[in-house]
């Protein structure tokens, strides 16, 4: 199963998820002078970053918005961009964050799982509940795919509907709760499910309360870095066990700001990645 892939890429490597959230003003100004198009741009920017920095990170992840943003030029980079990622061999998240009614949920199914903009792994938004979420279960009976679902996303007011309690619980707890049950029947070798989850790494406690609810789930963990997420809040939450990737996007793609603009930019995400696995690395020992 693609779970097990990506568990064992992290036994390997560790746990870096390098978010590839691309901007224009986050390139160098030599590639923003030249002459190609927004499309090559980007691209020759995403792809010198993943050049450097295949043999470290676990996974990639592409935050869809970046390009949608651009227009067709954007998402034709965007899908040369995961078209490079898995012809390296190696694995990516689309975070496409998408939750509708089932009709509407086949057509995302369809168009992030085949075609132009495939993906291993795609983020999803289950507040419309399984009506949302089924229609990828198709592709996951395959082993072939996985979605992560958001349960309590990093940012602040994540509280606004995350926290509010019914039954006695947090609405993030019931999330969790769906997520174990959804996953039962996609649980791969490692004893983790298909049905991941997406946990900010500012929610520390949050986290081991929904790690004891959803115990087989695998976890995407964003907030490292910009967002106040350390190697020491990394080390608290595997104390136990791996059980998830650390994203980390801007700090890594900008590591080259104030340094350079010039050809050589792509070693900066480099250091800035070994940085990450250094910090975390020192907290796990």
């Amino acid at each position: 199963m693609i779970i097990d892939a990506l568990y064992n890429k992290v036994q390997e490597r560790g746990p870096i998820c390098l978010g590839l959230d691309t901007r224009l003003d986050y390139l160098p100004q030599y590639l923003l002078d030249s002459e190609l198009t927004v499309e090559e741009k980007l691209y020759q920017f995403n792809k010198r970053i993943i050049d450097e920095t295949l043999d470290l990170v676990a996974c990639y992840k592409l935050q869809i918005a970046c390009y949608e943003a651009l227009g067709l030029e954007g998402l034709r980079a965007y899908s040369r961009t995961l078209s490079y990622i898995r012809g390296a061999g190696a694995l990516v998240i689309a975070d496409i964050k998408r939750g509708d009614i089932s009709s509407t949920a086949e057509m995302y199914a369809k168009g992030h799982f085949e075609g132009d903009f495939e993906a291993d792994f795609i983020t999803v938004n289950p507040y419309m509940g399984l009506d949302a979420i089924s229609p990828y279960f198709k592709y996951l009976k395959t082993g072939k795919k996985g979605i992560f679902v958001l349960i309590k996303t990093s940012n602040e007011s994540s509280k606004d509907f995350q926290e509010l309690v019914a039954e006695g619980l947090p609405v993030y707890q019931h999330a969790a709760a769906k997520v174990k049950d959804w996953g039962s029947e996609f649980i791969g070798e490692s004893g983790f499910s298909l049905v991941g989850g997406v946990v900010g790494l500012t929610y520390p406690q949050e986290f081991k309360a929904i790690e004891k609810v959803a115990p087989s789930t695998f976890f995407l963990i964003p907030g490292y870095g910009a967002q106040g997420g350390t190697g020491e809040a990394v080390a608290e939450l595997f104390k136990e066990k791996t059980c998830g990737v650390i994203n980390s996007s801007r700090e890594i793609i900008t590591a080259h700001k104030g340094k350079t603009e010039g050809e050589d930019f792509a070693k900066y995400a480099r250091e800035r990645v070994l940085h990450m696995k250094e910090d975390i690395g020192q907290w796990l020992k």
